[in-house]
């Protein structure tokens, strides 16, 4: 780690090493921006041009993760844009199934709109993996306000974007929170993506809230992962009555974190138990599969109780059948049970998705600084050992999240970085000032 650590202390102004005061000055007056605290944009004088990072440059298995020290530096390009100093990150499924390939044509329609063309317009390599990232901020754009550089911060980040397994990562106002004060980086790094994801699922699609969860009965099947073990805390930080299926070896683990009732989904009498059970208001479906028909028949039938699956054929049949082909697949497919489950037990039948949201987390912080929701770090792995954070992970039967720790937190370069930025913003605004003030 310490060689890593070296070889990015040497690239932190990369090709403006010797960066003089009268560079930076000249650079300022021919209209480059320089940072300050509430008004920034990149400057070369002062970022560095490449970075280290894993990336891929085709889909496959762990083999295609490449080490490299290249990669362009993502910079502040909008109003809106946060540069993020990336301390810890942590991988979810979704990155295993992305190295391999799932979900490439959708996302890279959304990467790049006019690949709808054709092959010829765009390309996702390399690609930077990695959905979560907790870390400092360095550079803000002009109409960033709920942060500022020098603030530590998390987020998740979408699928679409290059991700967390860099040096910098640069995301959305709207996409990025304030970290919560009594969690480290690595700590922090675990809950984002999957925070996002949870909640997207309980409450767009499920309809629950904080003022209505109250004594509502949720099944979570697959809860001992990440997606499961943030929401049985959350549910319970609500009110609700939370069951979870997961394997034996789990159950102290979700029962520690505050599920009622805990099902060995191995045991022979499994669904002879959870039917034996009062009939659930929610179902979060982390499985998929054969479960989705023994969790729609656990229900409350006619009451308006609902599944969620984070199970979907979208992005599987987009990459089988063709984006278009596909999608209409997917809808079909969705259409067809949704009419199905509501004529037969007016039970609603939804899908789940991730969908990037800062303020929620912004709830969430205040939920971890409360004690009311843990990190649940199953294990970490230095910046070096980003393949076998990998093949940990690829291991199955996760108890949850598989962090990788990008810079040691007792790193203090992101803190000069940032003093710099206060310093060059001071210099500037002092020049500026001396000839107002002859005339």
């Amino acid at each position: 780690m310490g060689s890593v650590r070296a070889m990015a202390s040497t690239r932190l102004l990369c090709s403006f090493n010797n960066r003089v005061a009268d560079s930076t000055k000249t650079l300022a007056r021919a209209g480059w921006s320089l940072s300050c605290r509430r008004n920034v944009s990149s400057s070369p004088s002062r970022l560095q041009s490449c970075m280290p990072g894993w990336v891929i440059d085709q889909y496959g298995t762990n083999g295609v993760l490449t080490y490299t020290e290249d990669i362009p530096v993502p910079t502040v390009n909008s109003p809106n844009d946060v540069m993020i100093k990336v301390y810890a990150a942590s991988l979810n499924p979704l990155d295993i199934a992305m190295r391999g390939g799932y979900g490439a044509t959708l996302l890279k329609l959304k990467r790049h709109p006019m690949s709808v063309l054709g092959s010829d317009y765009g390309s996702e390599f390399p690609l930077i993996l990695g959905r979560d990232v907790s870390g400092v901020v360095v550079d803000c754009g002009s109409e960033v306000t709920h942060v500022a550089p020098g603030d530590e911060v998390w987020a998740a980040v979408p699928p679409w974007k290059q991700g967390s397994l860099a040096e910098f990562v640069t995301l959305t106002e709207y996409e990025v929170s304030h970290k919560p004060k009594s969690v480290s980086h690595a700590e922090a790094a675990s809950i984002p993506y999957v925070a996002n994801t949870a909640l997207s699922a309980l409450v767009n699609a499920g309809g629950l809230c904080r003022d209505s969860s109250s004594n509502k009965r949720v099944l979570i099947t697959g809860g001992s992962g990440g997606v499961g073990t943030f929401s049985i805390q959350l549910l319970k930080a609500w009110g609700a009555h939370v069951t979870v299926t997961c394997s034996q070896n789990a159950e102290g683990l979700v029962r520690g974190l505050g599920a009622d009732e805990v099902v060995d989904y191995t045991a022979e009498d499994a669904s002879e138990q959870l039917e034996m059970m009062e009939k659930f208001d929610v179902v979060l479906d982390n499985v998929g599969g054969e479960t989705e028909q023994l969790a729609l028949g656990l229900l409350k039938p006619w009451s308006g109780a609902k599944y969620v699956t984070l199970v979907t054929p979208l992005l599987p049949n987009t990459d089988s059948m063709g984006l278009l082909n596909g999608m209409c697949q997917a809808g079909s497919s969705l259409q067809s049970k949704a009419v199905q489950n509501i004529l037969s037990g007016g039970v609603f039948y939804r899908w789940g998705f991730y969908a990037p949201d800062g303020p929620a987390l912004d709830d969430v912080s205040r939920l971890v600084d409360a004690g009311k929701i843990l990190p649940v770090v199953e294990a970490q792995f230095p910046f070096t050992q980003v393949p076998q954070a990998f093949q940990k992970l690829e291991q199955g039967h996760a108890r949850g999240k598989t962090v990788v720790r990008v810079t040691e937190e007792d790193d203090q370069r992101s803190e000069d970085f940032v003093q710099e930025s206060y310093t060059d913003t001071a210099e500037f605004e002092q020049e500026r000032r001396e000839p107002a003030q002859q005339h």
